[in-house]
């Protein structure tokens, strides 16, 4: 089912390698955007919250919320930076 309007996500990088990832709805931190947990953007301080607490250190650095939407089953960032992010190096 399609969501409509702009909605939010966390990302941030992995500690280990610098890899973007994303936060998933059951608090693990993946590296495909699809999996990401996409909230309305009034959830998205809570959602980041979330992020942000736990044991330290975090797996990840510098969580941050960006904006999403969803079209035809899949997240699409809003901004190009994001964009290019989740779509891998650029060459």
């Amino acid at each position: 089912m399609a969501q409509s309007g702009v909605h939010r996500l966390v990302t941030a990088n992995r500690l280990r390698d610098g890899a973007p990832v994303y936060r998933a709805d059951d608090g693990q931190w993946v590296t495909s955007i699809d999996a990401a947990a996409l909230v309305p953007e009034s959830e998205g301080d809570r959602l980041l919250e979330e992020a942000q607490s736990g044991p330290l250190p975090l797996p990840v650095v510098a969580p941050y919320l960006i904006e999403a939407v969803r079209e035809e089953g899949k997240i699409e960032p809003v901004t190009l930076r994001e964009q290019i992010r989740a779509a891998g190096p650029t060459i």
